[in-house]
């Protein structure tokens, strides 16, 4: 079925089709109604007429009055009400009021009103004796038919609401898997190379060439294992284990504090006791370097960039300040949605990754705490420990 749905050729013309077939159905319907509304009013003018000819009876044959008092009786269950030349009320039928319950003739005549703006009235007239007019309403059969066109235009329209969400969510899903299946390979691709350098580094330890360079180099190698087992990761549901949050923080600042412009500012405030929590290490600090990555990339390499963290009773918070342009009030809430970005060159998956890991994957929240043009902005993730 989502392949059906999913072909672009073949969507115009379901839809096509069903248009067609609500339209098909509702002109059935009008038509239905519009007979029907024909025949109440051909019986309405029977029964004036039957009335007519009862009044004339004393000129007729016995049967032939006998017929017009039978057609009398068998109005059916159409509303009327029958007024006299000076508009008073003189005779109605099939209308719930009774004299004795409710004997205020006011609501009768309300409802002579309503039965005026429903159909055309009926004369009933004969010589200078008898100047009287029928009115009558709808049925309660025409009643629900002239509902039944908007109950299933409402029909119609969940059906659509429906298939536009199968749409969008099928796109969303096939998108995913693409992304997935790019990450994936990525990580496949980077994993030969990688081998090759860290033998290239042990080779180097073995000769004892440049030590202190050599361990920085085998900090990025390490660094590039942990990228390359986050692309891996997607797609997947990854597995989270205790472990100590405040270490973790301290050792992604430390590892983006050496790579990152010497005019930027760093200030951190992580506890020293160990806080062990429920977290994926690779994911976690990928959220962290991107939300620090897109502080100095506000900050345009210059400027102050503080990182809290706060360990409370059933969580930890962990804010990331920064002092760079801020956020237009129009977009903080578009910021985490994929694609968008406000940099001239990006793919805006940055913060909808961090989304993603911290809501999605950790159960936690991650939101804009606050925002300044000019002056800043400071995420905050919350985490449940």
């Amino acid at each position: 079925m989502s392949n059906f749905f999913s072909q672009n050729k073949i969507r115009p013309w379901v839809l096509l089709s069903v248009f067609a077939i609500v339209a098909l159905i509702l002109w059935n319907t009008n038509i239905l109604f519009q007979i029907l509304k024909v025949e109440e009013r051909t019986k309405m003018e029977l029964w004036a007429t039957a009335q007519q000819e009862l009044i004339e009876n004393s000129d007729l044959s016995r049967d032939y009055g006998i017929l017009a008092f039978d057609v009398l009786q068998k109005i059916g269950v159409t509303p009327m009400i029958k007024v006299n030349a000076s508009g008073h009320i003189k005779d109605f039928k099939n209308i719930t009021w009774e004299v004795q319950r409710d004997p205020d003739s006011l609501k009768l005549y309300a409802l002579l009103q309503e039965l005026k703006l429903e159909n055309e009235p009926i004369a009933i007239r004969y010589k200078d004796v008898v100047n009287q007019t029928l009115y009558y309403g709808d049925s309660e059969l025409l009643k629900k038919l002239q509902y039944y066109p908007l109950a299933l235009l409402l029909i119609i329209a969940l059906f659509a609401a429906v298939l536009f969400f199968f749409f969008q969510t099928s796109k969303v899903s096939e998108q995913n898997r693409l992304w997935a299946g790019m990450a994936k390979e990525t990580a496949h691709q980077i994993g030969t190379p990688l081998s090759s350098l860290m033998g290239w580094i042990t080779l180097l330890k073995e000769q004892k060439i440049a030590p202190a360079s050599v361990d920085e180099m085998e900090k990025d190698v390490d660094r590039l294992s942990v990228i390359t087992e986050r692309f891996s990761k997607v797609g997947s549901l990854p597995e989270l284990h205790h472990h100590d949050i405040a270490q973790a923080t301290q050792e992604a600042i430390r590892y983006l504090k050496k790579r990152s412009s010497q005019l930027i500012l760093w200030t951190w405030d992580i506890p020293e006791n160990e806080i062990k929590i429920p977290i994926n290490l690779p994911l976690y600090s990928w959220t962290l370097e991107n939300l620090i990555k897109n502080g100095i990339d506000a900050m345009k390499g210059q400027g102050s960039l503080t990182i809290e963290l706060v360990e409370r009773k059933t969580e930890v918070v962990v804010c990331v300040s920064d002092t760079g342009q801020g956020i237009a009030p129009k977009n903080v809430k578009r910021i985490f949605n994929p694609g968008f970005t406000t940099k001239q060159r990006g793919w805006g998956l940055g913060l909808s990754l961090v989304r993603r890991i911290i809501v999605d994957y950790h159960q936690g929240s991650v939101a804009v705490l606050k925002t300044e043009l000019g002056k800043g902005t400071t995420f905050e993730i919350r985490l449940k420990k």
